[in-house]
């Protein structure tokens, strides 16, 4: 039986492979995707989307408990955790279904099942096996790799999920009852969004993390105040602290956690959640055999998503950090327009903002304070408090920060950096700036509504230059 022959096919139907299908059918190419499990993949079925929706469930539920503060009363406040993950799972299978219906929009061939590649003229050929166990062949002359990542274990140190008491993202997302406490190992944003979901809900939560500080992707200004807002609110935090194993009995998990003084103690839990990174979906796609180069568990690509072996491409997740959906959908647009002729620009990943959904919200983009003096740049960093801006003060959002760091000499905004309500928002202004070259003067003369949050951004590049109005 001959193959069926396409101009690309896309391996995965998460934020990268379904937006590089859409692009690819926009520029008329005949496009197949293929997809093994859920349209929309991790991040509408099992990630992004789904513990938003959790999250806010948890922030309504904190203001609840606020109520007097604004002048009303809710008493008798309480929550059915069943129901809280039920909405979750709405939310994300009304997404997941509008993906299947983008792709019959734009006309892509859909296959379910599993794809494995295999050598090829152009580019590797791909088979799928169907749910049924048959399989069917597809040749095209670019194939792009979006099969995402999975929750990384470390079985060898102890650090390995049982889907009951010691969980990864998945299960902590569909918890059958609320755990008295919980135990969350790692502190990036998966971590921490847990984190501030389970306390807020009401369980006493404890973060162990390996390096010196909580969010250590960020600037070490944003994850001190993290830290000290989040131990105010009850939770606690080991920093530089490693795990030595776990235990489980009956009901709950012990960990031995050796802090940074070397003194190992014992910390119980009813749940445990690893949050521990993320590692690449490469096995069992046939990337051996045809010598793909791979890096510390991802496929290797450069800017325009092109792997070491000719039509082959990687994008998303599986192709490296940042693990950022909106990261993998331009990715995937810029492999699909390369692939088209059109000469796009190669992913810049000093641009792609990231944020983080806890309380209070996180968000950056550009370089830390850290890595731009490392870059050997001198700076002008300016920084706005919330409890100066009145629409944060009239919301009940007074604590948090603004900072914007720039080059002394030029005026290039090298970075921007957030904590506080709806920081996660306000990040895409200054991301937009650092797409558009802006320096501080074409930040100092946008003019900014008033009342909003968003006026804090101007007075932190004005404070940057000594110029602030409202501090």
């Amino acid at each position: 039986m001959s193959a069926m022959k396409f101009d690309l096919i896309v391996i995965g139907g998460g934020p990268g492979g379904y937006v590089a299908a859409i692009r690819a059918s926009q520029l008329g190419m005949k496009t197949a995707l293929v997809e093994r499990e859920h349209m929309g993949g991790i991040c509408l079925n099992w990630g992004c989307i789904p513990t938003k929706a959790l999250l806010r469930s948890a922030d309504v539920y904190e203001l609840f408990h606020r109520a007097e503060e604004f002048g009303l009363a809710a008493d008798n406040v309480r929550f059915d955790i069943g129901a809280v993950v039920k909405r979750s799972r709405q939310v994300a299978k009304r997404l997941s279904s509008g993906v299947a219906g983008l792709m019959k929009k734009h006309k892509v061939s859909v296959f379910d099942g599993e794809a494995s590649l295999k050598a090829g003229e152009a580019a590797p050929g791909v088979v799928v096996k169907g749910k049924d166990g048959k399989t069917q062949t597809l040749s095209a002359d670019h194939v792009i790799l979006a099969t995402g990542a999975r929750a990384r274990t470390l079985p060898k140190a102890g650090l390995e999920p049982d889907g009951k008491l010691i969980w990864t993202y998945k299960e902590a997302m569909v918890p059958e009852t609320m755990p008295a406490s919980v135990l969350v190992i790692g502190s990036g944003a998966i971590g921490m969004e847990f984190a501030s979901f389970y306390h807020t809900m009401g369980a006493q939560v404890t973060v162990v993390e390996m390096v010196d500080r909580i969010l250590p992707a960020e600037d070490a200004e944003i994850s001190a105040l993290a830290e000290k807002t989040f131990r105010k609110k009850g939770m606690s935090i080991f920093t530089s602290a490693q795990v030595g194993g776990l235990k489980t009995g009956a009901k709950s998990v012990t960990a031995q956690v050796t802090g940074k003084d070397g003194k190992a103690h014992s910390i119980e839990a009813e749940r445990v959640i690893l949050a521990i990174g993320i590692t690449g979906n490469v096995e069992g796609i046939g990337l051996e055999a045809l010598g793909v180069t791979l890096d510390r568990g991802h496929v290797a690509a450069d800017g325009y998503g092109r792997t070491n072996v000719k039509g082959l491409y990687a994008i998303g997740d599986v192709a490296g950090a940042p693990w950022l959906a909106h990261k993998a959908s331009h990715e995937g647009v810029i492999c699909v327009e390369a692939i088209a002729g059109l000469h796009p620009h190669a992913i810049d990943k000093t641009n792609i903002p990231g944020c983080t959904y806890c309380h209070p919200q996180i968000a950056s983009v550009g370089l830390t304070e850290a890595r731009a003096r490392e870059a050997g740049h001198e700076l002008k960093i300016g920084r706005f408090p919330f409890v100066g801006n009145g629409k944060a003060i009239a919301l009940g959002e007074d604590q948090g920060l603004i900072k914007t760091i720039f080059d002394a000499r030029t005026g290039e905004l090298l970075g921007a950096h957030m904590i506080g309500a709806e920081v996660t928002e306000l990040i895409q202004g200054f991301a937009v700036g650092r797409t558009l070259e802006t320096t501080e003067a074409e930040l100092m003369h946008t003019i900014f509504p008033h009342p909003t949050l968003s006026e804090m951004m101007h007075e932190s590049v004005l404070d940057a230059y000594g110029r602030a109005l409202h501090i």
